[in-house]
């Protein structure tokens, strides 16, 4: 594991994380959207990239929602992320679900220097606003994936509309999500990522929408990425 005084890590947002910890898997709870989420989620990458007997990295995996879905599609997947709390609840559900995950203690720019070019599939979702130093994620993200392997990227663009609707509706009205979980200024413009996937040696294939309809509480994909939105990349075959 990388020093910790050296992290690409925001200490006050993973002590919001970790004291969430208990609640990853309660469905009622503070985590509620990313249930709802989870298997439209899954049905996309797995669509895109089929997961049964993949190698799989999910960077910033908490406690273990989309890293677990994965494997019961028959992936072979490992879990990173910085909280502590969330990976040992992790771990616990895998008692209570028989899934099997490898869940390890790691920053993605320190696993992608010991395990670089091993990966099938990484995913990085809901992650990237959380860091000081997203391109740094998303570098050390190529880095870790094989040539011909994909990538999929979750975010939240920067912009009115994503600040009246991701913050404000979201945290403050219809309390979706806990107060104070974005910072406007911490979130990502598409052609912000998309720069980055680039220089990091990606080729971004599609940037998708994902929209909330608050009176059926279901999401959906679409065109339209002014608020949430999905990125999935390619790394190309070295010659």
């Amino acid at each position: 594991m990388a020093d910790a005084e050296h992290l690409n890590a925001d200490a006050a947002e993973l002590q919001r994380f970790e004291q969430a910890a208990a609640h990853w898997w309660d469905p009622e709870g503070e985590f509620k959207p990313l249930h709802r989420l989870n298997p439209l989620r899954v049905a996309f990458i797995n669509e895109h990239a089929p997961l049964a007997g993949r190698r799989v990295l999910d960077v910033g995996c908490g406690g273990g929602l989309l890293a677990e879905a994965m494997a019961a599609l028959g992936a072979q997947v490992t879990g990173i992320d910085l909280g502590e709390q969330a990976l040992g609840v992790a771990r616990l559900h895998l008692l209570e679900s028989g899934q099997q995950v490898d869940y390890e203690l790691d920053s993605a720019e320190g696993f992608a220097a010991r395990h670089p070019g091993q990966f099938d599939i990484v995913t990085c979702l809901e992650m990237l606003e959380h860091v000081p130093k997203p391109a740094s994620v998303v570098t050390a993200v190529s880095e870790l994936v094989k040539p011909g392997g994909q990538v999929f990227f979750s975010t939240i663009n920067r912009n009115a509309k994503s600040f009246a609707m991701a913050v404000v509706a979201a945290e403050y009205l219809l309390k979706l999500i806990p107060a104070g979980t974005h910072e406007y200024r911490k979130l990502i413009q598409p052609a912000e990522l998309a720069a980055w996937a680039r220089r990091a040696g990606l080729v971004v294939e599609e940037l998708v929408g994902l929209h909330y309809n608050p009176f059926s509480e279901r999401y959906s994909f679409g065109g339209n990425v002014d608020v949430n939105y999905f990125a999935r990349c390619t790394k190309p075959d070295r010659p």
